[in-house]
């Protein structure tokens, strides 16, 4: 059995978990009902007020590429 799940996320919430795959702060604000979803996803983590993509964050994001390209086209 696979442990698998796609995510049906809203353009904005890929945009926050693609911002949040390097560790590096680029100076944008993430906005917090954003986080917070993505929190209650499990897709995202906040250590001491910083938030971080998790594993399963990261596998959703590769798999979901797929679907960031038919966004943008």
């Amino acid at each position: 059995m696979s442990n698998d799940v796609d995510f049906d996320l809203a353009s904005v919430q890929w945009e926050a978990l693609r911002a949040l795959r390097n560790p590096v702060p680029n100076g944008r604000l993430l906005k917090a009902y954003v986080i917070d979803d993505l929190v209650k996803l499990g897709l995202v983590a906040v250590d001491g007020g910083v938030p971080a993509i998790t594993p399963i964050g990261r596998k959703a994001l590769v798999r979901g590429s797929c679907r960031l390209l038919d966004l943008v086209a």
